[in-house]
């Protein structure tokens, strides 16, 4: 599937995005692949449910979430919570999007998304296109809205 071997900085732009298996908040499997061909996908990694900036971050996407659905996107959160903390996060933002469980972090170490200060999971999103192709992506711990801000730029210049 990759056109071009993703570096050992992780996945760069003009990367096929890795595909992977993840279950969502329901436990069902979601397969990123299952989207190329028909949408193009933001995914979002985030630290943690239930944390200020995730909320912000969360909420701002769903606040926006038409306007992705208009661009012709998919948005699909990630963190290595459990199944039943995303779904319990998602019921009580009402969030309308995916939300991924990376329990052991596979997904995270293959997209090689970096830690802040060593510590804390890192805070990335990248805007893959309708073939799979990466293209942007934008690395903030603290910027939580400016996520939903960058990947829509992106998505309306595509």
């Amino acid at each position: 599937m990759s056109n071009r071997a993703s570096s050992s900085n992780g996945v760069q732009v003009g990367d096929t995005a890795p595909d992977f298996t993840l279950p969502n908040q329901a436990g069902e499997p979601v397969r990123l692949g299952d989207y190329i061909g028909k949408k193009a996908v933001v995914l979002y990694f985030y630290p943690k449910d239930n944390t200020g900036g995730c909320t912000a971050e969360a909420c701002a996407f769903r606040d926006s979430y038409e306007v992705f659905k208009d661009a012709g996107a998919e948005v699909i959160g990630v963190s290595s919570d459990s199944t039943e903390s995303h779904e319990q996060f998602a019921a009580k933002n009402h969030l309308p999007f995916i939300l991924l469980s990376d329990s052991g972090g596979a997904i995270r170490k293959l997209y090689k998304v970096p830690t802040t200060l060593g510590l804390l999971p890192g805070r990335v999103t990248y805007v893959i296109d309708r073939q799979g192709v990466v293209r942007h992506i934008f690395s903030s711990q603290m910027q939580f809205e400016q996520h939903v801000k960058e990947a829509l730029k992106t998505l309306q210049s595509l």
